[in-house]
């Protein structure tokens, strides 16, 4: 095309008999590696000039398109501004003025083809950053090992990420528009809907809670469940209304596995798995506490059994240990659930009955119906299947009884050590009186 633009004047130049062509002004821009346009400002003459027939001043503008053998004209047009017979001086004049005008409307359709180009490079530049911030975060809570989820403001699923699957076996598509309550345990929906209540407290004063994190088990497709560590907060729009809930899902199971043999090890004893001393302690001054608030009788006991070392000596310390876990459970079965039976030591437990009544006759008979209860349960015969390390066995049956101490207390009278001291001395009491018996502490 370089060619043909040097060329270009020389051409429009040649006469011939009946027309002449004079090129005044020529001008190219490209507007892409393929395509280019020339402006160009002709004076046609026209032969035997007459009122009619004068010269005429034009526009032409040839659009050319680069192929494959080179470049073509794609698109032509031309324009008659108007015809005229004036001085030659005048008419040059006039025609340098129309020049200007498409010199400037030129540069003018340059710069805005500049600025249009400009905003194309903006426009594609924001679109590929977005794209790949779009891909980047695709990308993260694709790969991520926690389940990144989004919640409508009425709690069901709009979006939850594909490691969910990997946790809970839900693909994402059964898992969307679901109520967050389907997924959760009983204790993650109180989690839930008390934060909900605390938000719109706070919504009430004025301020805004955001980040609540809580944990939880999860619901899985074959029936199991899962624990999770759930870290949400509200979506809020431009007047700070709650228009969703966005968080992440993170599975704990093994960590809350090690939690609770470290607080088994902790409070626990290894061979009953019943309380040991330090949770005994607290037990107790929870008890004392409780009868203080309710005014209520509470009682302590002190159990040891009276011929446990014979089984020892007997059958070795393997029937022995089999003998207290057995002695344990049936504690546990004579008691209810707001009450405690702990290992004390050795061949002694003690037992913890609260809520018995506001009046001390009556706390004192409910006291000892359930000592004696668990006297009549502990001296029933016991049957061992021993199973000794040198994969021997060995069927024991034992007889065990056991003198039981009883202590009432009322509030925070008497402390922990005094009642464990007085229901002590009731239960040796009982073992002077023959063993197999109850006595209660008498001041």
């Amino acid at each position: 095309m370089s060619h043909w633009l040097s060329a270009s004047r020389h051409a429009f130049a040649k006469q011939s008999s009946s027309l002449r062509i004079e090129l005044t002004e020529r001008m190219s821009q490209s507007l892409s590696a393929r395509v280019a346009t020339i402006f160009a400002a002709l004076i046609i003459h026209r032969p035997e000039p007459s009122a009619t027939n004068a010269p005429e001043l034009a526009h032409l503008v040839l659009v050319f398109h680069k192929e494959a053998k080179g470049w073509k004209i794609a698109n032509a047009s031309m324009s008659v501004l108007s015809r005229f017979r004036l001085p030659n001086q005048l008419l040059e004049t006039q025609l340098a003025q129309r020049t200007q005008q498409l010199f400037s409307a030129n540069q003018q359709l340059k710069i805005s083809q500049e600025q249009l180009a400009q905003a194309i490079a903006d426009h594609k530049r924001i679109t590929d950053t977005l794209r790949k911030s779009e891909q980047h975060f695709r990308t993260m809570t694709e790969r991520s090992v926690d389940a990144v989820w989004k919640l409508d403001d009425k709690y069901h699923f709009t979006y939850i990420s594909p490691s969910d699957e990997k946790h809970r076996g839900y693909p994402a598509k059964e898992v969307l528009g679901q109520h967050v309550f389907e997924l959760l345990d009983e204790q993650g929906v109180n989690a839930v809907v008390a934060a909900k209540i605390e938000r719109e407290e706070a919504e009430r004063r004025g301020e805004l809670l955001t980040d609540r994190s809580f944990e939880a088990k999860l619901k899985c497709k074959d029936g199991s469940w899962i624990w999770g560590e759930i870290i949400y907060t509200p979506e809020l729009d431009a007047q700070g209304k709650v228009i969703g809930f966005y968080g992440t899902s993170r599975e704990i199971t093994e960590r809350k596995q090690m939690q609770e043999q470290i607080h088994q090890l902790a409070f626990y004893g290894p061979l009953t798995q019943l309380p040991n001393r330090h949770l005994l302690n607290e037990r107790i001054n929870q008890a004392l506490a409780l009868s203080k608030r309710k005014n209520c009788y509470g009682a302590l006991m002190f159990v040891d059994l009276d011929n446990f070392k014979p089984i020892n000596d007997s059958h070795g310390h393997l029937a022995g240990d089999l003998l207290l876990v057995t002695v344990g459970e049936r504690l546990k079965a004579g008691i209810r659930e707001i009450d405690t039976v702990a290992r004390f030591g050795g061949d002694e437990f003690i037992v913890v009955i609260n809520e018995l009544s506001s009046e001390a006759n009556t706390a004192r008979q409910h006291a000892y119906q359930v000592a004696e209860k668990l006297r009549l349960s502990l001296a029933k015969r016991y049957q061992l299947n021993v199973n000794y390390q040198d994969q021997t066995h060995k069927y024991v049956e034992y007889c065990c009884t056991a003198s039981i101490g009883v202590v009432l207390f009322l509030g925070e009278h008497a402390s922990m050590d005094d009642l464990l001291k007085q229901a002590d001395q009731a239960m040796y009491q009982a073992k002077e009186a023959g063993r197999n018996t109850i006595r209660f502490y008498n001041a």
